[in-house]
């Protein structure tokens, strides 16, 4: 009984020392794979401050370009105003131009007479400054 007491207590031994090389092996394969899960985001650390890097740069040359798009909008809404005003201009002149056109017509079929000999005066004037200019 004795002796079975004895095997007893040798299989219990053989099996912790089983138990402890397996946990032991298991340790260290848990160890291994956790030093790649540590150089892995290492690695990835690395590469996110490349990220974040760039994404400032590149958030900051956005931000510049927005400005300058936002400054030679300001001004072409002033060459824009400018050329509206002058739309403006030219279609008040057009108008002058057709009363006047309108108003020398009813003055000319008015007075005929009047009419024929202040286009000989233009045409004398006309001619009297072409060659002044010259």
């Amino acid at each position: 009984m004795e002796i079975m007491l004895y095997i007893a207590a040798l299989i219990v031994a053989v099996a912790f020392a089983v138990l402890v090389v397996y946990a032991i092996m298991t340790l260290k394969a848990t160890k291994q794979t956790m030093d790649n899960v540590k150089d892995s985001l290492d690695g990835l650390n690395t590469q996110m401050k490349g990220i974040t890097d760039e994404t400032t740069q590149l958030l900051t040359k956005t931000n510049r370009l927005a400005d300058d798009v936002q400054q030679k909008s300001s001004k072409l809404n002033g060459v824009f105003d400018g050329a509206k005003g002058l739309g403006e201009t030219v279609r008040d002149f057009n108008n002058s131009l057709k009363q006047l056109s309108g108003s020398i017509s009813r003055t000319a079929n008015q007075n005929p007479e009047k009419a024929t000999q202040a286009v000989k005066w233009a045409s004398t004037l006309m001619e009297v400054w072409k060659k002044k200019s010259k």
